[in-house]
């Protein structure tokens, strides 16, 4: 057994460095002869095993982050990972998931690769510093997803208890302009259109909702000659449900969100959203 003696000063300053428990952080300061960089090195390790060995669980809790700048003009949304809500509660772990936001905001890093490669604190890569925190916590975490809205406006919306978050961009500023993105962004947490408009929609999802509708028309009796039109209609329904400026607004159901969005600027409209969930 090693007789290195380690004060309760280091132990303390290597768990408040790296958030490990502090019988870990004493065990890694005796193996390291009390050198606080290869204790930190050791703990680092220990995270990069345990990563191995939980690479196949499934990551389907955790924390979605989202932030904006102080001008409204590029907006962040990042989901932090993990296995368990027990884990997604605990206040370090949101706090480790603000940080990452915090981080891809002031850099606006183009790729989830390139924000998991961006430094934090202590000389580490957010990407080191997630491996350190999977052998403090002992289950698999990841930052999950990344996506950043950059418009003359971008309003977020983070849902209770960060199980969701929105940014949605918009095509101007001015009065009125973030408020009214912030209930277009619930409209989306609670509806989850999958595009701004018919436009954005996938052609393949087009063709089979097209097929989708000719078959229920057939089912119906309708003759052969009609079914191209009635699935047309079936598609425009479809278009009213599922694209966000179609959609009847959430706060006033005799309006769509494209004609809430007229209301408060003639030419005000949505260029872009992106929507997290957990699960």
């Amino acid at each position: 057994m090693s007789s290195v003696k380690v004060s309760a000063a280091d132990v303390k300053k290597l768990r408040d460095t790296t958030g490990a428990p502090m019988m870990d952080c004493k065990k890694a300061l005796v193996e390291a002869d009390a050198d606080f960089e290869k204790a930190i090195e050791i703990l680092r390790k220990k995270g990069q095993k345990m990563s191995l060995k939980r690479a196949d669980r499934e990551t389907k809790e955790g924390v979605v982050i989202a932030l904006v700048s102080d001008d409204h003009s590029t907006g962040v949304v990042v989901r932090l990972s993990c296995e368990t809500d027990f884990v997604a509660k605990n206040d370090d772990f949101v706090k480790l998931a603000q940080t990452i936001a915090e981080i891809a905001l002031d850099g606006k890093p183009d790729t989830i690769e390139a924000l998991r490669e961006m430094p934090m604190a202590n000389g580490l890569s957010i990407q080191d510093k997630i491996t350190e925190q999977i052998g403090v916590i002992g289950e698999k975490v990841e930052v999950a997803e990344y996506y950043k809205v950059q418009a003359p406006t971008v309003a977020p919306y983070v849902h209770m208890g960060y199980k969701a978050g929105v940014l949605v961009g918009l095509n101007k500023n001015g009065e009125g302009v973030y408020d009214a993105g912030r209930d277009v962004a619930m409209q989306i947490a609670a509806m989850k259109p999958i595009a701004v408009d018919e436009n954005g929609v996938d052609a393949s999802i087009v063709e089979k909702e097209i097929e989708i509708g000719k078959e229920q028309a057939r089912l119906e009796g309708k003759p052969e000659a009609m079914l191209e039109k009635i699935a047309l209609g079936k598609l425009n329904k479809f278009y009213k449900e599922s694209t966000l400026l179609h959609q009847q607004f959430v706060k006033d159901n005799k309006l769509s969100v494209a004609q809430y969005l007229q209301g408060v600027d003639k030419d005000l409209t949505v260029t872009a959203f992106k929507h997290i969930e957990l699960g």
